[in-house]
C-alpha cells in the first residue's frame, strides 16, 4: 500500500519562495516591467501634411528604443480605417513586449511582424503590438486622410 505525503511548510513556503524570485527575473535585470505603461518623461512630435501631434512615450525598453532613432524623416500612410502607419529604418527591440488590454484611440504603438509604428485614432484590440506611448490633447490629424512626409522629433 502505497502512502501520500504532504508537502510540509517549509516546502511550501520554498517553493511560493522560488515562484516569486522567478517572477521578478523575468520583469528583466533593471527591475522594471518591460511591457510598462508608465509614462517617462520623453515627449516626441510628429508632424505631418502642416499637422502636429505630440505624445508621451512610456518607459519600456522599445519606447526607448524608438527615441534613440529620432529624429527620423518618414512617410505617414494610411492603414485600415483605424490607424496610420510609419515604416521605420530598422526593427525595434521586441523588449517592451507583453499583452495589454484597454486599447483606445491615441495610443502609439509598434506592430512587432512589420516593424513599424502604428498611430492609432479608432477602436483596435491588441495582436501583434508593444504599446509606446500615448498622444496628448487629441488625435485629430491623423484622421486626414492620404500619405505624407512625416517628421518624428523629440520635443525638448
Amino acid at each position: 500500500m502505497t502512502t501520500l505525503r504532504y508537502p510540509n511548510r517549509r516546502a511550501v513556503l520554498g517553493g511560493t519562495l522560488a515562484a516569486a524570485a522567478l517572477s521578478l527575473a523575468a520583469h528583466g535585470q533593471n527591475g522594471r516591467d518591460p511591457a510598462s505603461q508608465v509614462s517617462s518623461d520623453v515627449r516626441i512630435r510628429i508632424a505631418f501634411n502642416d499637422l502636429a501631434l505630440t505624445a508621451t512615450l512610456y518607459d519600456n525598453p522599445t519606447a526607448r528604443d524608438l527615441a534613440s532613432m529620432l529624429p527620423l524623416a518618414l512617410t505617414i500612410e494610411d492603414f485600415g480605417s483605424n490607424e496610420k502607419i510609419v515604416h521605420l529604418p530598422r526593427k525595434l527591440t521586441e523588449e517592451g513586449s507583453g499583452p495589454f488590454g484597454n486599447e483606445r484611440p491615441g495610443d502609439l504603438c509598434y506592430f512587432k511582424p512589420w516593424g513599424n509604428l502604428a498611430l492609432f485614432y479608432a477602436d483596435y484590440r491588441w495582436a501583434g503590438l508593444i504599446r509606446l506611448g500615448r498622444f496628448e490633447g487629441g488625435f485629430e490629424p491623423l484622421r486626414v486622410r492620404g500619405k505624407f512626409p512625416v517628421r518624428i522629433e523629440r520635443v525638448r
